[in-house]
């Protein structure tokens, strides 16, 4: 998109790529080609799916309405965190840059979607926690939605902090909608991790609550808890005013999940193929513990990515371009040939 991208090359740390697969396996090619964009307007719509009596709100971002007959573009869903909305994949920041993953995503050929999560933004509001099982079928529904409105068979998944740890334990139990994973800012089991311990000590708040405040004071920290500077504040800003229209509650069940009951996400169970990012700062999982987890995936299509000047917020970052590099090139990695 810039002149900045050129950067990635030089500056990455890519910790491990395997493209072997057996010798009587074949894999499967991709649903769709990606077709970056030679301009046109970013088209967007809003659509709804349920979860039992629940309402769930969708979006989707691309390059022209859908026509009939057309060629179907790869899907991408990003899944947000604990303490945001989908609106943190979406930000319009004026004055800034493009800081919106979805329209980024959505000029290089994607068909971009978002959703917000049970308790969450536009949703609707229960009694529950919004664990991450209850995240497990939201996505349930919203991918089955999407089939309907794409004819996309499978999709790409981008999640970031506790939505990658949604995404993969979607993955495990629906592998036939995934394609490609991307886990940003994922934790395996947390061990010596300084976010979570510090987390932990609200633990029987967690247990007892399925509530908990979340002020601008909350939204800012999340860019200056780990290294202060990686990104910026008035980005963050933005984000508050996005995100305060929704109130100053927020549900506690991943903060529960992250604190009380890791691993949720099996490594052997998840068989698509996994980019793990980690911000170079990121304090919610140490390089250690994403490497177990990393060694332990099935699928030899696999890639594990430091980002250099990076924190935990690595969709907001000031250097947001390196995650949005690493994480189209791997959604557009050619399908290995078996040899």
């Amino acid at each position: 998109m810039t002149g900045s991208e050129s950067l990635v090359g030089r500056r990455t740390v890519l910790k491990g790529l395997g493209l072997g697969v057996a010798a009587t396996a074949t894999m499967p090619a991709q649903a769709a080609t990606v077709a970056p964009s030679e301009g046109g307007e970013i088209w967007s719509n809003e659509y709804w799916t349920k979860k039992g009596d629940i309402p769930l709100w969708m979006f989707r971002k691309r390059i022209g309405a859908p026509k009939p007959g057309e060629p179907a573009r790869p899907v991408v869903f990003f899944v947000h965190g604990s303490s945001v909305t989908s609106r943190v994949f979406d930000l319009n920041v004026p004055g800034k840059g493009e800081y919106s993953a979805m329209n980024e995503f959505a000029r290089h050929g994607f068909d971009c979607w978002t959703m917000d999560h049970e308790n969450y933004g536009k949703s609707g509001r229960s009694s529950g926690n919004s664990d991450i099982a209850s995240g497990v079928e939201d996505l349930r529904g919203a991918v089955e939605l999407i089939v309907r409105e794409t004819g996309q068979q499978k999709v790409h998944f981008v999640g970031e902090s506790s939505g990658a740890l949604r995404a993969g334990a979607y993955a495990m139990v629906a592998p036939e909608r995934v394609d490609r994973l991307v886990f940003a800012a994922f934790t395996y089991k947390g061990e010596g991790s300084p976010t979570l311990t510090k987390r932990a000590e609200q633990l029987d708040y967690f247990r007892a609550h399925n509530m908990r405040k979340r002020d601008r004071d909350m939204i800012r920290s999340i860019a200056t808890r780990d290294k202060p500077g990686t990104s910026d504040p008035a980005v963050m800003e933005v984000l508050a005013d996005a995100e305060m229209q929704f109130g100053d509650q927020i549900p506690t069940g991943t903060y529960l999940d992250m604190t009380a009951n890791l691993p949720v996400v099996h490594p052997e169970k998840v068989l698509a193929p996994v980019l793990l990012v980690r911000g170079e700062y990121d304090g919610i999982a140490t390089v250690a513990d994403l490497e177990e987890f990393y060694n332990k995936l099935p699928n030899g299509d696999r890639q594990f990515v430091i980002l250099p000047g990076t924190a935990h917020s690595v969709t907001l970052a000031i250097n947001r371009q390196l995650f949005w590099h690493v994480t189209r090139a791997f959604l557009t990695m050619p399908p290995p040939i078996a040899t």
